[in-house]
């Protein structure tokens, strides 16, 4: 706008609203929008000002953040034209705010909702003074003092009817506070909350807050540290409300009211421990593990829902994941470091391998659900099984008849439980066949079992049977498994599936124990044959001085 030419403010007011914002945002459509000022240079050659002809057009874009008339001659409003600039690109406000309703747009709501609910650690629904100072110096770096926190109180309740309740802040509050703010200019300070919790210009949680970079090398796998464990524990304990040990389904809907979506689904009964229909506090632990293993990201992503990075003071989730050694160092070394060990059961259809899975859960077959599983579940099940004095954590994946275990990805794991029907002999053939394509040649230690040992053992073809063919390629003998009747399944197959998994070398070490006595034996016997010979020797060259 320059008023050496004189143009009628109608003119150019009609240039700015036809050409010039067509020019910059006609093409956005219904995406954000460029932030606009609008600056009236050479204002030192027009006396008064044009601010009054201005305002219907700032009413009309509310892509317009402000206008500013300057004066270069006299270095009038320079500095002002630049941080309104900056401010505009990195603090815009149409995100945040409709200037036209003079409310919180909803996505902008919706974020401080996230916050909010994230910030009340006793989910009473209200942020106490600790809560408040903990928001503020996770945000700021610094607490608010206490006569602060006591005029931003008094500010709510003047303003905002329940905005206050026993001396703590409310939601309702909260929103306030933040409209307050972008209204008196201060749009930094709710940007400075979003984008500590993740937001970008768009108001979503962004790719690298959800998804921080984890390089994960071929043959290890991922698990929760004591950091992620802590925390996750804390979420647990937080929204236990009635602190029964357990998430009741209304309890577990809470929980993930700072979720998009839901992320664990019906399949959960199928894969952990629960309780009347409760997740108890081992199962919750249980399902994290299960989701860190076999989704590194997926879990990432749910950390980053439940605020780990702000609320832990974390650079990113990573912090809370290790990485574990390859699988090549654990069986050079004789044994793992790993605290999740993953066992595949695979098996003919019809030989109970998701009986087997239930069975681990502790569901007796008189007690598993008659209900059909989710459609694509169960694959797993998690649980926890003592290995030498440790608590591990071992995962039965049900491998899928179809997939015949064709390429090896599907057939990689720290120990392979090959299922057959007893009462079915020729099941058998399958698990044997999967043994020779897959397992036969390599360092995987492997577990036949027969299950449904309560039926009588069927005729066995014409070959080698069973036992004999576990004793020629130097496997345990197959073990006997039956989950019929009211009593809870053994679990000391599972017991055995997990120290394999743990000390792979000596699967086969276990198989002769007579072999070690004779080895023993002989190493006696040769050590008290030498004793004998070298003194008789001595006796000899001492007769004969």
């Amino acid at each position: 706008m320059s008023p050496r030419r004189r143009c009628p403010p109608t003119l150019w007011i009609t240039q700015i609203r036809t050409k010039w914002i067509p020019l910059v945002n006609g093409r956005t459509g219904s995406g954000p929008r460029v932030p606009i000022i609008l600056v009236g240079n050479k204002s030192d050659l027009r006396p008064g000002s044009s601010m009054e002809a201005v305002l219907p057009i700032m009413s009309q874009f509310p892509e317009i953040e402000t206008c500013v008339e300057c004066s270069a001659k006299h270095l009038r409003n320079i500095s002002e034209l630049f941080y309104y600039a900056q401010k505009a690109v990195l603090h815009p406000t149409p995100p945040l705010y409709d200037s036209e309703t003079k409310q919180l747009r909803p996505k902008c709501a919706q974020a401080l909702t996230r916050i909010f609910r994230l910030s009340d650690q006793d989910l009473d629904n209200s942020l106490s003074d600790e809560e408040l100072n903990a928001f503020q110096k996770s945000c700021f770096g610094h607490p608010l003092a206490p006569q602060a926190l006591e005029d931003v109180k008094r500010v709510v309740c003047k303003n905002v009817p329940g905005g206050v309740q026993d001396d703590r802040l409310t939601l309702d509050g909260f929103l306030f506070l933040n409209t307050l703010f972008i209204q008196r200019g201060r749009h930094e300070t709710t940007w400075a909350i979003l984008r500590r919790f993740g937001y970008s210009d768009m108001l979503e949680l962004t790719t690298d807050y959800l998804f921080p970079p984890l390089h994960v090398p071929p043959g290890c796998t991922t698990e929760l540290n004591h950091h992620g464990y802590q925390f996750v524990q804390q979420v647990f304990e937080k929204h236990d409300q009635d602190c029964d040990g357990a998430l009741s389904r209304e309890e577990l809907q809470n929980l993930f009211s700072v979720f998009p979506v839901a992320p664990w689904g019906p399949e959960l009964p199928y894969t952990v421990r629960t309780n009347a229909g409760r997740l108890p506090l081992h199962g919750y632990l249980c399902q994290w593990t299960l989701v860190t293993y076999l989704d590194v990201q997926r879990s990432l992503e749910h950390l980053g829902y439940l605020g780990y990075p702000t609320l832990c003071e974390q650079n990113s989730q990573v912090q809370a994941i290790t990485v574990t050694r390859e699988k090549r160092l654990d069986q050079e070394k004789g044994q793992t470091q790993r605290n999740v060990l993953m066992c595949k059961v695979v098996g003919a259809q019809g030989v109970g391998k998701s009986s087997f899975l239930q069975a681990f859960l502790g569901h007796s077959l008189g007690h598993q659900d008659t209900k059909p599983f989710p459609q694509g579940s169960p694959v797993y099940a998690i649980d926890t099984v003592q290995v030498n004095g440790q608590e591990k954590y071992l995962i039965l994946c049900e491998v899928s008849t179809d997939s015949l275990l064709a390429t090896l990805p599907d057939a990689a794991c720290d120990v392979a439980c090959l299922m057959f029907d007893g009462s079915d002999p020729t099941s058998f053939l399958y698990c044997a066949s999967i043994y020779k394509r897959h397992y036969m040649d390599g360092q995987t230690p492997c577990l036949f079992v027969s299950s449904k040992a309560d039926l009588p053992e069927g005729v066995v073809p014409p070959g080698l049977s069973p036992a004999e063919f576990c004793h020629r390629h130097r496997l345990l003998a197959p073990a006997q498994f039956s989950c019929k009747g009211p009593a809870l399944p053994n679990t000391d197959i599972f017991t055995q599936l997990a120290t394999m998994a743990a000390f792979p070398h000596l699967a086969h070490t276990e198989l002769h124990p007579t072999s070690f006595w004779l080895r023993g034996m002989l190493v006696a016997v040769g050590a008290t044959v030498a004793a004998v010979l070298s003194f008789s020797l001595y006796k000899v060259l001492v007769k004969s001085r």
